[in-house]
């Protein structure tokens, strides 16, 4: 934590391409990448998104703005934008290889970005994008799932009181699922709330024997990883199209760690040879990983409009004591997600 700097002289950030905007920032959100980046995660996978034909020189990737969310006011805009104008209220998550939220200001790219929920404030909204794009990806993008086809499907998400996992089981809810959620004891009435018709305990005993004593899944989310794929797959319907989707992968560490090519190399292998594993047990095996969309951001909007999706906040900190809210994040065990308020008048 004490890598972070609180910086007066940043330099105001411009406009390099006809199709980007820049946002004033009202409120952000912290993420575990966030707390990953810090540490340095992803810094080679990343570089290479930010530079990919190492057309600059020097130290390109310091000082690194952390923060993905946003909500806030649009100040200025490309020549190709036509969606937006200076003064709209709008939300985006900007990705990993950008500079980030925790700023005042924010250069993101049009198509990016959505207008900002009209039933939410700055610092609600600010609350939604990373997580509710991420697992938009995971459900709809990579599982298939939508509002058509889910009616009466049983949902299996394991860490449900996350932010990730919040936004989930309210889109399953949304679309008509039956949704089993896992999380510890003490989150379950916030899980119950959100619409979820099972909370399993993780914490009371055996999660994997309780999860045998219920019927088998359509799809499972994982947003856990670490042991679980070892039995969570036993829990879906064999031969019937049933999908397990985990948000945990190795893409970024084998980068890291193994360089571009060898990493990339590894994590194909990884991913190629357990789909090709559980597809001859009958189920399918998918990664995924969040994606920026202003498109689907818009659909999140309408469902929030709705009273369909609402904003989980743990805590709301000043701009000010974002360390203070990293330390919480790293803590662990967070009831939906950590904001923070750039501008204290909201």
């Amino acid at each position: 934590n004490e890598v972070l700097r609180f910086t007066r002289d940043m330099v105001f950030p411009i406009i390099h391409f006809p199709n980007e905007v820049i946002i004033k920032v009202h409120a952000a959100s912290l993420n575990p990448i966030d707390l990953s980046m810090r540490s340095g995660y992803g810094a080679t996978a990343l570089n290479m998104k930010r530079d990919p034909l190492k057309l600059k020189t020097g130290e390109t990737e310091f000082p690194l703005t952390l923060g993905r969310d946003v909500s806030g006011v649009v100040m200025e805009c490309g020549l190709g934008v036509s969606y937006f104008k200076p003064g709209d209220e709008v939300w985006a998550a900007i990705p990993p290889w950008k500079q980030g939220t925790l700023s005042e200001f924010v250069v993101a790219s049009g198509n990016e970005v959505s207008f900002k929920p009209k039933c939410l404030s700055h610092t609600e909204a600010a609350a939604l994008p990373y997580v509710g794009l991420t697992a938009w990806s995971a459900l709809n993008q990579v599982g298939g799932l939508n509002q058509s086809n889910c009616s009466g499907k049983r949902v299996l998400i394991l860490g449900a009181s996350g932010g990730v996992g919040t936004f989930a089981v309210q889109l399953m809810k949304a679309w008509d699922a039956h949704v089993t959620a896992v999380c510890s004891h003490d989150a379950g009435t916030l899980v119950k709330k959100l619409g979820a018709d099972d909370v399993v305990d993780y914490k009371s005993r055996n999660l994997e024997e309780q999860l045998k004593t219920l019927p088998l899944f359509d799809f499972i989310l994982d947003n856990v990883g670490g042991s679980t794929e070892k039995w969570a797959l036993d829990r879906l319907k064999k031969w019937s199209g049933a999908t397990y989707v985990t948000l945990v992968t190795p893409f970024l560490i084998n980068m890291d760690k193994l360089g571009v090519a060898d990493g990339m190399l590894q994590t194909g292998v990884t991913v190629g040879s357990k789909t090709l594993k559980h597809l001859l047990k009958g189920v399918h095996y998918r990664w995924a990983f969040f994606m920026p969309s202003g498109p689907n951001l818009d659909e999140i909007a309408e469902l929030v409009d709705s009273g369909k999706i609402q904003p989980v906040i743990d805590e709301v900190f000043s701009f000010s004591e974002v360390p203070k809210a990293f330390l919480k994040l790293e803590g662990g065990h967070a009831r939906g997600k950590t904001v923070i308020n750039v501008i204290s008048r909201q």
